[in-house]
């Protein structure tokens, strides 16, 4: 039996930024690691190789040395061969362009990358070089702090799922998708400006690959004024409550409505309807809560077009941060998760998901859940762990 070549690279400072609250890693990759960053990228990719091990004697994976792939997946104990070798400690987008043309090169079957929106620009920048007929198709494993493009699938554990299909030979509709990136210096203002920069070939299974983000605002004030008043009304409840608030322009309307400055991308404290603290990192967001000598209660929405509540976009929100805010009094009541339900309508029918990089945590948060979509109106909609 023929055996699979697996294309695999890793930008392994991919999402650095994300819980340091930098909302990028592009050009800063080395603040991010004096604020204190853990590089996430390499734990990411291994969820999706963890996928394809019961087929490890039938895949070959190429890749880049040390941790631009091959540890990971000699980790794992698959079968490595190194195409490329970098020296920089810490490598630049010019080793993933080059790593890709010494796999296409090599002829793999498919290219499978970790890394955000920044990644997927510079696989782009080389394989759309190829004529269409003959472009490799790629997929993404989403470890950035920017996933906005099409390339990608819904978690890590999905990108697996999708290289499972291949190795096993069945059918997989290969389509494009959108090359998304949006101005990172724009970004940290909290100004949202993506543009399209490219396709590329990828296997397109629904249950499996995101949407394209949607990037406008909410059309209807209406309902996200009886959205903010609901929560506003839960704050004149509750004054003796500490309310950490998620990024996304569902929250932004509720600071919006108290009159609050917001970081749009970032993470915000409330107490009394006053800002406590703007733009926290994680581990600020962490000591706050646990100086907090009453219940903090976290207020997020969701990623339009993808349905991500956590893992992506609230990044500071980690594992220890959702963990602390259930094992207050009131539990999962803590956690309050806001759509209109036309967001909720635009996933057809997939349901939101939880993607921390804890998998128990993922499936502790499981199960059917309150997404409050107006004044005194709620739903119950389920939240799945990464498949």
């Amino acid at each position: 039996m023929k055996q699979f070549k697996l294309g695999f690279i890793i930008n392994p400072i991919a999402g650095i930024g994300g819980s340091v609250a930098l909302k990028g890693s592009d050009g800063m990759a080395m603040h991010a690691l004096a604020l204190g960053a853990k590089p996430q990228a390499n734990a990411r990719a291994a969820l999706a190789l963890e996928v394809l091990l019961p087929y490890k004697n039938d895949i070959v994976i190429y890749t880049a040395n040390d941790l631009m792939g091959e540890q990971c997946a000699r980790d794992l104990g698959f079968t490595v061969e190194v195409l490329y070798q970098t020296e920089q400690k810490h490598t630049e987008s010019n080793d993933s362009q080059l790593t890709v043309e010494a796999l296409l090169a090599h002829g793999v079957d498919i290219i499978l990358f970790a890394g955000g929106d920044g990644t997927a620009r510079d696989i782009a920048n080389v394989v759309a070089r190829e004529d269409d007929y003959q472009q490799v198709p790629v997929l993404g494993i989403p470890a950035g702090c920017k996933i906005h493009s099409g390339v990608y699938a819904i978690t890590p554990k999905a990108a697996g799922r999708i290289i499972e299909l291949m190795v096993n030979k069945e059918l997989v509709t290969l389509t494009t998708g959108d090359v998304m990136d949006i101005d990172e210096s724009l970004f940290r203002e909290g100004i949202v400006k993506a543009k399209r920069y490219s396709e590329m070939k990828i296997p397109s299974e629904l249950r499996y690959v995101q949407a394209v983000k949607s990037g406008g605002k909410e059309s209807d004030e209406l309902v996200l004024q009886d959205i903010a008043a609901n929560v506003i009304e839960e704050m004149n409840d509750n004054d003796d409550r500490q309310f950490i608030i998620g990024s996304g322009s569902t929250t932004a309307f509720l600071m919006n409505e108290l009159a609050l400055d917001n970081t749009l991308l970032g993470v915000d404290i409330v107490s009394e309807q006053s800002l406590i603290d703007s733009d926290v990192t994680e581990e600020e967001l962490y000591q706050a809560i646990t100086a907090y000598d009453n219940i903090s209660k976290l207020v997020i929405t969701l990623i339009g077009g993808q349905g991500h509540v956590f893992g992506r976009g609230n990044q500071q929100l980690s594992p220890r941060i959702i963990r602390t805010i259930l094992a207050q009094p009131g539990g999962s009541d803590n956690i309050i998760i806001l759509a209109t339900k036309a967001k909720l309508e635009a996933l057809n029918n997939k349901p939101l998901i939880s993607d921390t990089g804890d998998i128990l945590l993922d499936q502790e948060l499981s199960g059917f859940v309150p997404v409050t979509t107006g004044y005194k109106d709620q739903v119950l909609y389920p939240l799945a762990s990464p498949q």
